[in-house]
């Protein structure tokens, strides 16, 4: 069974699990989950390395008061607090992307690899959606503000779960069950305050030194899929690989195929 722990980070209390020994691999997830979207995936990495996932502020039964805060602060904690101090591997979806590459700037010596699925960047160019992604978007805009959080969590699954331009419903069964619990637990999350991670990223992706995996849905929205190739194509060291058929949560959708990705990519970078 999973080892759970509450690690402190100011006036948080970050509910994390890990399973597994050796070489530390964290799991950052996306602004649409908690740390069970990594169940799969962890579980096979915890074979053979130390598996780590952990609820952010707002998200899961991470319990927060509002403050202030920094998203890398609250990682460089669980760092500390559950892994023996080795370099680690960081695996983020989306925002959880973000703070992994935010956490490799600022702490390069704490990281020794990323795999960048979907990733935020900070500093990035603005969407500009065609506008029929435009209108989809408006509609889960307007189901957000008026139509209570079960609305807002189906809108949001058809935006991230199914694709902006896919068929409503198209990802189903269980995989649509944990998304909307997940993001229910968020939607009704209370205010968690600010978080202080704004230094742009964007034009400093050249002085990412590790190794990074960048792994992309096709179904996913086209600005995000153009800046996942930008960051695949600048970092230094980085390569690329889409997944077709999957949108914006491949961990939810296509599980087995990103523990694939993540075990063979800690093959090449720890050897």
């Amino acid at each position: 069974m999973p080892e759970i722990r509450h690690v402190a980070s100011g006036r948080a209390s970050l509910a994390a699990e890990a399973v597994g020994e050796g070489q530390p691999v964290i799991f950052l997830h996306s602004n649409a989950g908690d740390r069970r979207e990594w169940h799969r995936p962890m579980g096979r990495v915890g074979r053979g390395h130390q598996a780590v996932a952990y609820d952010r502020r707002g998200f899961g039964e991470t319990r927060a008061e509002r403050e202030d805060h920094s998203a890398v602060a609250d990682l460089m904690a669980v760092l500390g607090a559950v892994t023996d101090g080795s370099p680690a591997v960081l695996v983020g979806c989306s925002m959880g992307g973000k703070i992994a590459l935010d956490a490799a700037l600022r702490h390069p010596a704490r990281v020794c690899g990323l795999v960048l699925i979907a990733p935020s960047v900070e500093g990035a160019p603005l969407p500009d959606h065609p506008p029929e992604i435009a209108e989809t978007v408006a509609w889960a805009q307007a189901a957000g503000v008026s139509g209570g959080p079960e609305r807002a969590a189906a809108a949001k699954a058809r935006l991230w779960l199914d694709g902006p331009l896919a068929p409503e419903g198209r990802v189903g069964g269980a995989a649509r069950q944990l998304f909307l619990d997940m993001i229910g637990i968020a939607l009704r999350a209370p205010p968690t305050g600010t978080n202080l991670d704004r230094v742009p990223a964007y034009g400093r992706l050249g002085a990412v030194v590790v190794p990074t995996l960048v792994v992309q849905g096709d179904l996913d929205f086209p600005h995000i899929q153009a800046r996942s190739r930008h960051v695949a194509t600048t970092v230094p060291n980085g390569s690329w690989h889409e997944i077709a058929g999957v949108a914006h949560l491949p961990a939810l959708e296509r599980p087995d195929d990103v523990a694939s990705l993540v075990g063979s990519f800690l093959v090449r970078c720890l050897g």
